[in-house]
């Protein structure tokens, strides 16, 4: 993709991470490097177990490294949860059974103390932003699987945060729900601005949603790819039928296979 994108906002350099295990230590990050910039859409593609989503993780102060160094917003990942820097979009939508969807999208606006009518304009403005306008009252057990996680990632974008890390949202979904999220995921970024960090199993998927594309190996997870698309920011599905869009996938299709092959 030609678009200039802003400033780097997530800086990972030689970054690594070990989990102590009872069975002994565990690579799960080796000599890591990537520049994120404001305004990008970055998805993660690699085996199970590759380390996708602990970087996503690492990212979110969720996970700590071990070596090398992080940044998120000029920032160490703790200061920038503190900051409240990123929205987390998880596998599962993870909404709780007794809150109506209003209230599960503003339980973030809640613990940051925000005013109830600052609250239920907030979420009015970002269920509307994912299409779910009229559904604040209802339960997550009367919605769909796909737009419960519509009602997700509300939440995440609820307290208005620069980055949105989504970590596999839509893999639990048949193809044809996964398809119109996309699209809307797609639409969604154009009107935000968002930095997205996304991590998919999906070769269509992350080719048809990202302006640029990392490719990891098998644990220990390294990038034995990073490709910039040079599809259009206008994408409809039926992109997925031309020779740019098959030509990215094949590319990606190859680092993963080459990825398998360093092993």
């Amino acid at each position: 993709m030609k678009d200039s994108f802003g400033a780097p906002v997530i800086v990972a350099q030689n970054l690594d991470l070990v989990f102590q295990t009872a069975d002994g230590p565990v690579q799960a990050l080796r000599e890591v490097s990537l520049t994120i910039n404001k305004g990008e859409f970055v998805s993660f593609i690699g085996p199970s177990g590759c380390g996708k989503t602990t970087f996503l993780r690492a990212i979110a102060a969720l996970e700590h490294p071990t070596g090398g160094a992080l940044s998120v917003n000029g920032m160490t990942p703790d200061e920038a949860r503190r900051k409240r820097a990123y929205g987390y979009v998880f596998q599962a939508a993870g909404l709780y059974p007794w809150r109506t969807i209003a209230g599960n999208v503003g339980l973030p606006l809640e613990i940051m103390g925000f005013s109830k009518a600052d609250r239920m304009k907030k979420i009015e403005e970002v269920l509307e932003l994912v299409e779910l306008s009229g559904f604040g009252n209802k339960f997550p057990w009367q919605l769909s699987g796909g737009m419960q996680q519509r009602a997700s990632i509300a939440r995440a974008l609820a307290f208005d945060a620069d980055i949105l890390l989504m970590d596999e949202p839509f893999g639990a979904l048949d193809e044809i729900v996964r398809d119109r999220l996309n699209e809307e995921l797609l639409k969604l970024w154009a009107r935000t601005g968002k930095t997205i960090g996304f991590v998919t199993h999906s070769i269509p998927e992350a080719v048809y949603l990202s302006t640029k594309i990392v490719v990891m190996s098998p644990r220990p997870g390294r990038i034995t790819d990073v490709i910039d698309s040079p599809l259009p920011k206008d994408r409809p599905l039926d992109i997925r039928d031309t020779p740019e869009f098959i030509a990215v996938a094949h590319r990606v299709r190859e680092g993963l296979r080459a990825g398998h092959g360093d092993v």
